[in-house]
């Protein structure tokens, strides 16, 4: 079964560095509470380590029950 990442933006960019924000953005949050669900990458697992401070990460199988 293929684990899959739930990636939820937490607090605002503002005020941190244009490259964080950008990270953000690529990794398609747009909105403060907004989710995303990504495959599990090291690329994808790269750019949320970079942004630790504005996302919670949890693990989510492909059937939609979350993994802690």
């Amino acid at each position: 079964m293929a684990v899959r990442i739930r990636v939820t933006y937490r607090k605002s960019s503002i005020g941190y560095s244009e490259r964080q924000k950008r990270t953000v953005e690529s990794l398609g949050l747009r909105r403060l509470g907004q989710h995303i669900e990504l495959e599990d990458s090291p690329t994808i697992r790269g750019m949320v380590r970079h942004v630790r401070h504005l996302v919670a990460v949890e693990e989510v199988e492909a059937d939609g029950a979350s993994r802690s």
